[in-house]
């Protein structure tokens, strides 16, 4: 709809921060795969000139929207590197949605990216898989701060149970979920930790 207002806004500035925020917008309600550059160009709203001007195909703007939400920490991985909370707690927090309040529940955009490039070769694919593996590489450091010996297989262990409660999370809509992954990683913390950090 051209209103005087949306046509200020295709002349103003932030034209990369409106698309990108269109983007997520269509992405989470309809799946990437169904949403057109057209229809972000409205929504943003900018002229096309401008939308290719900033992402010259659609796996570019695909790939910059998963990059902003990895560097934003709104992602499963994104309280592994929270200061402010003990080890511990920064593995627990791994099964909680981040975006808890979210209707309905979106699991991981990480994984949805990968589901919707299949091809393993493809940009999207690629990116989304280099975000799963450093998902692992971050909690074999917390894990090494808490004293496992032998950090890399717990960490997997634990990265595939918060990927698979985030994807039942979203199929069923449950956002909490992941209190029954939680409860595993517990178990599988207290048999691989010292016990004097592994109640910590």
């Amino acid at each position: 709809m051209n209103t005087p207002a949306a046509a200020s806004q295709r002349r103003g500035r932030g034209g990369r921060e409106r698309i990108l925020a269109a983007a997520a917008r269509l992405f989470a309600t309809q799946g990437i795969g169904a949403t057109g550059m057209e229809q972000v160009a409205e929504e943003a709203p900018v002229s096309k000139r401008t939308l290719y001007a900033h992402f010259r195909t659609k796996n570019d703007l695909v790939i910059a929207h998963l990059r902003g939400l990895a560097l934003s920490g709104a992602t499963l991985e994104g309280v592994l590197t929270r200061d402010d909370l003990p080890p511990r707690e920064r593995i627990r927090r791994l099964f909680d949605q981040p975006a808890a309040d979210a209707t309905p529940v979106r699991g991981c955009p990480f994984i949805d990216a990968a589901a919707e490039f299949p091809d393993p070769e493809s940009a999207v694919h690629s990116y989304a898989r280099e975000q799963k593996l450093r998902m692992v590489h971050l909690i074999v450091a917390v894990l090494t701060e808490l004293g496992c010996r032998e950090p890399l297989p717990l960490a997997e262990q634990l990265a595939t149970l918060a990927d698979g409660a985030a994807s039942r999370a979203m199929v069923l809509d449950e956002a909490d979920y992941g209190r029954h992954a939680r409860a595993a990683a517990e178990i599988l913390l207290d048999h691989a930790l010292p016990e004097e950090t592994g109640k910590a």
